[in-house]
């Protein structure tokens, strides 16, 4: 099963600030561009192409105080998953949406792949390192924001290797945000 990672980071690489919070997502950059014919940046078009998502319990939370309405939901019907030792449950609006996992990130991949799923969006800056920690990534791309925040939640935490980025496209959008595509080598 193939595994990619699609997020936004302030300039600075930080994913959100230390209380949770990306309302600087909606506010940075020029809101008057002309965004053309892509003004989500690619957002629709990489969600067409994944069959599944494996996100963090502290990502879950943060979309669940959003409190989304049916039409603002970002995800579909896409099959969610929610890694979790603590909660077994998902919050009230989560409830069929999203479910819940505790064990092994391996065990949950091959059980993914049995029941036919071949794409899976990695989502949560600790999941996406524990994924990365297992050499399960291959492709990242990285949308930065045109933003400094100085300090907040980190998209990496501690890797137990280090991790090449090969193939590497570039876009940068009217609304000043830069979003850049890599292919991962393991080394």
């Amino acid at each position: 099963m193939k595994c990619t990672v699609y997020i936004a980071t302030s300039t600075d690489g930080y994913i959100a600030t230390n209380e949770g919070e990306v309302d600087w997502l909606h506010s940075a950059g020029n809101p008057d561009a002309d965004m053309g014919n892509n003004p989500d940046m690619g957002f629709c078009a990489y969600m067409a192409s994944v069959d599944c998502m494996v996100m963090g319990r502290k990502c879950m939370e943060m979309i669940s105080i959003m409190n989304l309405t049916p039409e603002q939901w970002p995800y579909g019907d896409t099959h969610i998953v929610v890694l979790s030792n603590t909660i077994k449950e998902p919050p009230e609006n989560l409830v069929g949406k999203v479910a819940m996992f505790s064990g092994e990130i391996t065990d949950l991949v091959k059980e993914l792949e049995n029941k036919g799923f071949k794409h899976a969006y990695i989502d949560g800056g600790s999941t996406i390192t524990s994924f990365l920690n297992l050499k399960l990534i291959d492709e990242i791309t990285i949308t930065r924001a045109p933003v400094l925040l100085g300090d907040g939640i980190p998209l990496f935490g501690k890797l137990d290797n280090q991790i090449r980025l090969v193939n590497s496209e570039a876009t940068a959008f009217a609304n000043d945000f830069v979003q850049v595509k890599y292919g991962v080598k393991y080394l």
